[in-house]
């Protein structure tokens, strides 16, 4: 068959279509309520992680004051068991004199065994609270450096009187249960807005021709912007159910943020009732100390001049060492309320 009667091999015909854009109209205003909403939900995020960034400083912070009171626990066993068996030598040497009984001398390895026995728990207690703050820091079990000792720690200073209630604002969970209340109330006019219609815009650009190369120029080419109204029909009620949803959402919300409040309020009076008082028990406790290693010494006068017994002198022995573990004990407590009121103050009331 002659060329001319073939038919034509171009087969680069077609049509096509692409929706360049397409953008609402905020007649009613649910865009701008669920910007709102959706800011507010990032914003209360936020608050919470700086939550939990305030609450890793104060686990911290008290896993390390526990850690150098143990250490301070440990000095003091440690002491104590040294003098206690040089107190065994003295009764044991004054036992083959034929001044102290036997029973005097089962008195004083009483003495020596208790303190011994007390070191290896305290030496546990120490190496898991090393692990406990490596944990907290991300890191393997192990050793962790010291700084200064208990006794040499800054004493807590003294709380200023009158704060102002203004410094709770700053507490993370406080800003963070703002934020869901501002985000739930956004959301009512959201459900609200999806009571009327919703008027959006979508450009169109398409074309028709024989070569695809040209399908989007030349008199090919054509251009359409195409409004389109959505009306809400019939829905059973799901719409009033959503506003009722949103507004019970609302009320929790407030109730969380008045209840975040008034836990917040709570916090700080403990915090400082107890700052005040651990203080006042710290001084009475120092007190108690000074007179007691005091009269251990008056007591073991008596008793190396044969004037009285070795039991006065073992009983002072005793009540020393239980004062000087209570007294360390009290003085990391007293710490202990600087870092819960730095964290009741969501940090600190600089």
């Amino acid at each position: 068959m002659p060329a001319a009667f073939l038919p034509s091999q171009n087969r680069n015909f077609g049509s096509a279509t692409l929706g360049l854009l397409s953008f609402e109209i905020d007649l009613w205003g649910r865009l701008r309520r669920a910007t709102e909403a959706a800011r507010a939900n990032l914003l209360s995020a936020e608050e919470n992680r700086k939550a939990v960034i305030t609450t890793l400083v104060s686990d911290v912070a008290t896993a390390y004051l526990t850690l150098r009171e143990l250490d301070y626990e440990l000095e003091i066993s440690q002491s104590t068991l040294q003098t206690r068996e040089e107190s065994l030598d003295l009764t044991k040497s004054r036992q083959r004199g034929g001044v102290s009984t036997l029973l005097d001398l089962r008195q004083a390895e009483q003495l020596v065994y208790t303190a011994a026995q007390t070191i290896p728990g305290i030496e546990q207690q120490i190496e898991q609270t090393e692990n406990q703050i490596r944990l907290l820091l991300g890191e393997s079990p192990g050793e962790v450096t010291r700084g200064h000792s208990l006794t040499a720690q800054d004493l807590p200073p003294e709380v200023p009187a009158g704060l102002p209630s203004q410094l709770l604002e700053r507490r993370p969970d406080i800003r963070a249960a703002e934020q869901d209340l501002i985000a739930a109330n956004a959301e009512i006019g959201v459900a609200r807005a999806a009571y009327f219609p919703q008027l959006s815009l979508s450009g169109v650009l398409g074309g028709q021709s024989t070569q695809l190369t040209s399908l989007f120029s030349g008199p090919h080419s054509t251009w359409s912007l195409v409004p389109q109204l959505t009306q809400p029909i019939f829905t059973a009620g799901r719409l009033k159910s959503n506003v009722k949803l949103a507004e019970a959402e609302r009320e929790r919300s407030l109730v969380q943020y008045q209840r975040t409040i008034q836990t917040a309020f709570a916090e700080v009076s403990n915090s400082l009732i107890a700052h005040q008082r651990v203080r006042e028990s710290r001084e009475k406790q120092e007190e108690l100390v000074v007179a007691l290693r005091d009269r251990l010494r008056l007591a073991y006068i008596r008793y190396r001049g044969g004037v009285d017994t070795q039991l006065n002198a073992l009983d002072a022995d005793r009540d020393l060492f239980q004062a000087e573990l209570n007294l360390s004990q009290i003085r990391l407590n007293e710490l202990l309320t600087v870092v819960q009121l730095y964290k009741a103050l969501g940090g600190g009331w600089q």
